[in-house]
């Protein structure tokens, strides 16, 4: 069977979106970015790797570096979606103060 570095990680963007369903159009962006930035290096260790001039034990460490950046990368979202959340509960309070104040007798 052909490698196929397009075809990979189009089946990994798959299986992002599997584990993520809900929080796709969030995760997209950062994940198909990240995936496109480490195209050339994941192909350089796949064909190393098929080609027998890195073996199993080097290739899995290899691609736990890759995992662990990954998780990097996806992580900042969730500092993103923090920050988004908390303008978001942020302008809903100054709204429900603005009325209330807005509705006070003088």
């Amino acid at each position: 069977m052909n490698f196929d570095i397009n075809n990979t990680i189009n089946d990994m963007l798959a299986a992002i979106k599997g584990t993520v369903s809900d929080h796709w159009e969030h995760v997209k962006e950062t994940a198909m970015q990240f995936l496109q930035n480490e195209k050339e290096r994941l192909e350089m260790i796949a064909q190393l790797r098929i080609s027998g001039d890195l073996n199993q034990e080097d290739f899995e460490s290899r691609l736990k570096d890759s995992q662990k950046i990954m998780e990097a990368e996806l992580e900042a979202l969730a500092v993103l979606s923090k920050a988004i959340i908390q303008k978001a509960a942020n302008a809903a309070i100054d709204v429900l103060s603005k009325a209330v104040k807005a509705a006070l007798p003088i």
